[in-house]
């Protein structure tokens, strides 16, 4: 039986963490987690990236209301788990069990998701079809780099990066 982490201190930042670990993370700090390593989020957006991620989603929004689109529009915090390719997690399928062979999670400003079955009450297990990412002073490296590496692997069909400078 696994305990509910209330410290991030409690946390070993050399270890490999699941998304079943996640799920017992009850503590202030947002992270993400890249193949199992944890990764720190940045404070509160300042306000020019909050702006741009809301102008985003409406411009995104009303597009896929007029095309009458079945896709779903999600901003952050929302949880995306990236499934590894090599494991054999079925969509659909997915169960408990599961989680702990999910080692990827991420919180998209943006994401849209058009296959329904992607989409359970905790967030989307498997790629979007659509990730929008608001460049922040912390964030650069890792939106342009480490994140677009995970989403290029995981199958996302178009990946934006919005600089709201």
């Amino acid at each position: 039986m696994h305990n509910i982490i209330t410290n991030i201190n409690q946390l070993d930042f050399n270890k490999l963490y699941t998304y079943a670990d996640y799920l017992l993370w009850q503590f202030e700090q947002r992270v993400e987690l890249f193949k199992g390593k944890i990764s720190l989020m940045s404070p509160a957006p300042k306000r020019i990236h909050q702006s741009t991620v809301i102008n985003y989603t409406l411009l995104i929004g009303n597009y896929l209301k007029t095309k009458r689109s079945e896709c779903s529009l999600f901003t952050s915090p929302f949880d995306v788990r990236l499934i590894d390719r090599n494991k054999n997690v079925t969509l659909g399928f997915f169960s408990e069990q599961s989680n702990n062979e999910i080692y990827t999670v991420v919180q998209p400003d943006i994401c849209v998701v058009c296959d329904k079955s992607k989409l359970d009450e905790r967030g989307c297990i498997g790629a979007p079809d659509l990730i929008v990412e608001i460049l922040s002073e912390g964030s650069v490296k890792k939106d342009l780099n480490i994140k677009f590496r995970l989403y290029e692997e995981n199958g996302v069909k178009e990946y934006w990066v919005a600089d709201p400078v």
